[in-house]
């Protein structure tokens, strides 16, 4: 019997996914809920499980491929005698497909082949998309309006009409890329008298220079939309403030040892400055708020998004309503989903909803940085590393534990006296924090 792996819808408002990754070539031997490739949309990357026992008979979309939720992405074979596809040839795979999947270079010798050559000498839809035509009430129109909630509102903000925009995704619809090309004064990215887009590095290499080709992957191509249409939405203004932790680095020294043994988790400085963040959003509201439009929308709940570098890209998973849990509870929450996004387990809703948004570079060593707010938020805290440094107190040089904190914002919205006072209470609540609390 043949059981079809189909691409699931992961999340209401998504509509398609690209296949980043075949985590098996056909003929292969495949248990049921193993995963069995993974694929990429525009909220999170994910493997999918396989839905039955049997061998991997047929690959029908290759990496690298974006379709439509509930198409056929292969089928299993779950019949005994399916042990015969092992020894068929494997169909031939398309010239693109080495260049396709972000995660390739993890795992190559397991990478699939994955199409049939009926389907390499297809032409690309992407590749040569038609000329924008007249929208009046026409089938075409009423497709690009049906683009993702995400392209809808960046064209409402940018008073764009999103149907005089030429897509390139599923039915012609409009995505982001789509958007972003050519709003920015791009234009249409390929048309018939364009020059093909695989010769522009040939002009750019000079003979003898030593060069590696490498595709953009799906995760990253999705970051560099993001960040530059933040750029072009905000105005971004950052402020420094330096923040002195001795207090807190005594009482994680203190206990340390009894709060991972009762919760499981290590005390790190991490879980001390949400909860200051938490306190601080409270106090000052327009800092957890949106724009829609022309109004201003204020977040009761605080999602607060905590950013984590993964080797392949970067993923922002949310805590939940932050302001009903304690410090353990901001702990605990921050591992466990730091944890499922680096081995791809997150769920959709999980990196959805966020309010404001903490990134921590200063893990890898960096004082401080300027971080791009992560829309449709207002507001992101970025935070340095913490180390030993001489400080002047009371006329004395002492040695104290240090760390900048840099707060980015959106000057539309926010005045910078009160983001200055939002970080001054983020500053005070970590120098004087409560012991109590831990």
């Amino acid at each position: 019997m043949k059981v079809e792996v189909i691409m699931p819808q992961m999340g209401e408002s998504i509509q398609e996914g690209t296949v980043v990754k075949w985590l098996k070539k056909p003929g292969e031997k495949v248990k049921r809920d193993e995963p069995i490739l993974e694929i990429s949309t525009d909220k999170v990357d994910a493997e999918i499980p396989s839905p039955a026992a049997g061998v991997l008979s047929e690959i029908k979309i290759g990496e690298g491929k974006t379709v439509e939720i509930k198409t056929v992405l292969g089928t299993i074979d779950t019949e005994a005698e399916a042990g015969a596809a092992a020894a068929a040839p494997s169909p031939a795979p398309e010239p693109s497909a080495a260049k396709s999947a972000p995660a390739a270079a993890d795992a190559p010798t397991r990478s699939p082949e994955p199409a049939r050559p009926a389907a390499a000498a297809a032409p690309k839809p992407s590749a040569v998309p038609e000329p924008p035509r007249p929208a009046q009430g026409t089938l075409e129109e009423r497709i690009r309006t049906r683009s993702s909630p995400l392209v809808r509102r960046m064209a409402k903000e940018a008073n764009v009409d999103i149907t005089t925009l030429q897509g390139s995704g599923i039915s012609g619809r409009v995505t982001k890329n789509d958007f972003l090309s050519q709003v920015q004064g791009a234009g249409p990215r390929a048309t018939t008298s364009s020059p093909a887009p695989a010769s522009a590095p040939a002009i750019a290499f000079k003979p003898g220079e030593r060069t590696k080709v490498e595709p953009l992957g799906v995760m990253r191509r999705k970051i560099s939309e993001h960040m530059v249409a933040s750029k072009r939405a905000s105005a971004h203004v950052h402020s420094f403030f330096e923040v002195d932790y001795t207090a807190v680095d005594r009482i994680r020294k203190e206990k340390k040892e009894a709060f991972q043994e009762r919760h499981g988790v290590k005390l790190t400085y991490l879980p001390f400055i949400l909860q200051a963040t938490v306190e601080a959003l409270k106090a000052f509201p327009v800092m957890n708020a949106s724009v829609e439009g022309d109004n201003l929308i204020y977040k009761k709940d605080i999602n607060l998004g905590v950013a984590v570098a993964l080797d392949w890209g970067l993923i922002v998973p949310v805590i939940k309503n932050a302001e009903e849990r304690n410090l353990a509870g901001l702990a605990k929450a921050t591992v466990d989903l730091a944890e499922r996004a680096r081995v791809k387990k997150l769920l959709p809703e999980e990196v959805q909803g966020g309010t404001f948004t903490i990134t921590n570079p200063g893990v890898f060593g960096s004082l401080f940085g300027t971080p791009i707010i992560n829309q449709p938020q207002l507001a992101i805290l970025g935070v340095g590393t913490i180390e030993k440094r001489l400080k002047v107190l009371d006329e004395a040089i002492a040695i104290r534990t240090m760390g900048y904190l840099a707060i980015g914002f959106d000057h539309r919205i926010i005045d910078g006296a009160v983001a200055d006072q939002f970080m001054s209470l983020v500053k005070k609540t970590l120098e004087s924090f409560d012991p109590r609390l831990v």
